[in-house]
Order: C-alpha cells, then structure tokens, then sequence
C-alpha cells in the first residue's frame, strides 16, 4: 500500500483520483479549502461517498497553513491538483486568489516536499493556458509559452518553481499540461457544464465569440490514467507532458454533437470573445505517448454522453 496525498481532493479531478487509488488499495489523504469559486455543496457531493472508507483521511483547511512536516510523514506520491481555476475570473481584484492559491500554496506545499523523506514523485497539475496563442499547433512542450490570461502566468509561475525545486532539491516533480478536461463532476463555470445545464433549462447557450474557436478536449478519466503513470513511471521526474484529448475540435461542430446526444436543437447566443481566452489548442501528445504510455481512450461523443447522463442527474 502507497501512502498519498491529493490536494484539490474534493474538485472535479482530485474527487475522481482519490476514487481510483482507494479502489486501487491505496491510502488516501484528501487536503481542500472548499473555498467558494463554486458552491462547496457540489464539492461535498463529490466526496461525500469516500468519507465512510478506512483508506481515507480528508483534511480541510488552505495549503498554506497545514502542518506539512506531519502530514508527509511517510507520503510517497503527491498528486497537487488544487488551485485557483478560470482564465476569465483571474482578472482584476479576483487575481490575488490565483497568486495565494497558485503560486503561494505551491511554493509552501514544495518547500515541505523538498525535506519529506519518503517522498518518490510530486505530480503537479498545470495547464494548457500556458501556451496561449500557440503559434504552432498541435503544440508540443518545446514550443515557448506565452500565456494570454493572469490564470496561465500563474500556472506558468508555479510550473517554473516546480522546475527550480527540482534543480535545486531533487524534488521528484513531473507537470501535466491538460487541455480542456471534461465529464462527470466538471466544474459548472466550464462550458460543457453550462451548455447542458442550458439544455435542460430550455435555455440558450452563450458562446463567446463566433463559434470558430478549436479546443483539444480531454475526457477526465484519461487525465488521471496520465496522473497515474507520471506517478510512477521512473523517466518521467523533472518533465513536463502535454495531456490531450487526441482531436481539436471547432466549438460549432461540438454543438451539433451535442444536439444529436439531447435530442433536440439547441438555441445558441453569440456573445463578445472573451479576454484571455486562446483562440486555438491542440496537443502533441507523442512525448506523453513515448515515455508515460499514455493513449486517450474516450472519444468525445462518448464522453460527452456520459458528462450529459451526470448533469442530468445532479438537476
């Protein structure tokens, strides 16, 4: 049994994580703050059926202020996917919760893992807003990033300091760049959330810009067979991997795949292009593929089937 812990144990992925390694056998801590960027019911919710299983510890509370020294006694693995999400709220007077939670937490949460003596592997969740307009696509890790939203310059800042950590204190880091994760329990400021929300609601849609806009998305379940293998794969320490989907996608057509899995036409509202939002994702996975054994499984239709089938029965 590998003794590991999980931040953002309660999100949309992190809830999903915990889930498989308890299955797996493993013993489970779960750290959230279930800070209120989204109602913390729907957090509760996510974990409320692993509360009762011995393996699991769940520990709330922000990362900055926990005790790091007790809780990585005899840790192993860190899976560290919480953090201050959404390109389009990390504007403003809200960018101080992306510095705290993102940066600050991070650095606090390495600064522990770099004396933490039975640590083998810190998988650090970062982000394909890092890139931005990506001026080459699909878009392998070579590629310069250059971020177009305070969101992506803090997961870009955050990555870096995974790096130096690495350099300088062997921390055995290795960082995921997802691309536009999707599926059951995904958060409801995402777009497919809100999109089939609508539907149910008899609503229109609201797309910001025209539609055009191309994404490399990422069924959930695929993101955390990578984190799996990042965890455990030898070659993988001090790198970074793309995690995509498999396909880049136009917005537009995404829609129509989604009117055939309700059923009925769905009423669409153009509205402004949003700041900071890339035009264009797609991922070249081949580095992921080559040393993390990664392959996507779920197709979007499926997967979108089965984010659908989730959303109708969380209303």
């Amino acid at each position: 049994m590998t003794k590991i812990i999980v931040t953002g144990a309660a999100g949309f992925i992190g809830s999903q994580l915990v889930e498989v390694l308890l299955q797996q056998g493993e013993e489970v801590i779960g750290i959230d703050e279930f800070n209120d960027y989204y109602d913390p019911k729907l957090k509760r919710k996510n974990i409320a059926h692993l509360q009762s299983l011995p393996n699991f510890t769940l520990v709330e509370g922000d990362i900055q202020f926990l005790d790091w020294q007790s809780l990585l006694k005899d840790v192993n693995v860190i899976y560290h996917q919480a953090a201050q999400a959404g390109v389009r709220a990390s504007w403003g007077k809200s960018f101080r919760y992306y510095t705290e939670r993102n940066i600050s937490a991070t650095q606090v949460l390495l600064e522990a893992a770099k004396d933490a003596k039975h640590l083998k592997r810190l998988v650090y969740a970062s982000t394909s807003s890092v890139y931005g307009d990506a001026e080459t696509l699909p878009t392998h890790e070579g590629i310069y990033p250059q971020p177009v939203s305070p969101y992506g310059i803090t997961k870009l800042a955050t990555e870096r300091l995974c790096g130096v950590y690495y350099k300088n204190f062997s921390v055995p880091v290795v960082s995921l760049r997802y691309f536009t994760v999707y599926g059951p329990k995904q958060r409801p400021d995402m777009a497919f959330h809100k999109f089939f929300k609508s539907v149910l609601q008899n609503e229109a849609i609201s797309i910001y810009g025209d539609g055009q806009q191309t994404r490399d998305f990422t069924f959930v379940s695929d993101v955390i067979a990578a984190n799996l293998a990042a965890a455990t794969v030898p070659q993988a320490v001090g790198e970074i991997f793309n995690i995509g989907g498999g396909s880049r996608v136009i917005l537009s057509e995404v829609l129509d795949m989604m009117e055939k899995i309700v059923g009925k036409p769905i009423k669409r509202n153009y509205i402004e292009k949003a700041m900071g939002d890339a035009r264009h994702t797609a991922a070249d996975v081949s580095k992921a593929r080559k040393v993390l054994g990664y392959q996507p499984q779920v197709s979007l239709p499926e997967g979108l089937t089965q984010e659908w089938q989730w959303i109708k029965s969380l209303y």
